[in-house]
């Protein structure tokens, strides 16, 4: 599902805003509600900063296994992520 909002979140005053896709797939699109947001946050926030204030548990941190894209490719969670960028989170893949 493709939110038609664009929620804001927390940005520093000052800061650049940046509007980012963010993808959610599998278990994480089940557990959270949603396959696909725009948000409007700060330019060169992190996956692993926006994490906390995408999920309603509230977890702090990115959940051990989950895998990080930008813009289809696979990057380390600390990444910076810049106006226009597509985020997908990923759940661990299991199987034989």
């Amino acid at each position: 599902m493709v939110s038609s909002d664009t929620p804001d979140l927390p940005t520093a005053a000052g800061m650049a805003a940046a509007t980012v896709r963010v993808r959610l797939f599998a278990s994480l699109r089940e557990a959270m509600g949603w396959s696909e947001q725009r948000l409007t946050t700060t330019v060169g926030i992190t996956p692993a900063a926006l994490w906390p204030q995408l999920d309603p548990a509230g977890l702090e941190d990115l959940p051990a296994g989950v895998r990080v894209a930008i813009n289809q490719q696979f990057a380390d969670p600390a990444t910076p992520l810049a106006d226009g960028d597509e985020l997908a989170f990923l759940p661990p893949i299991s199987g034989g």
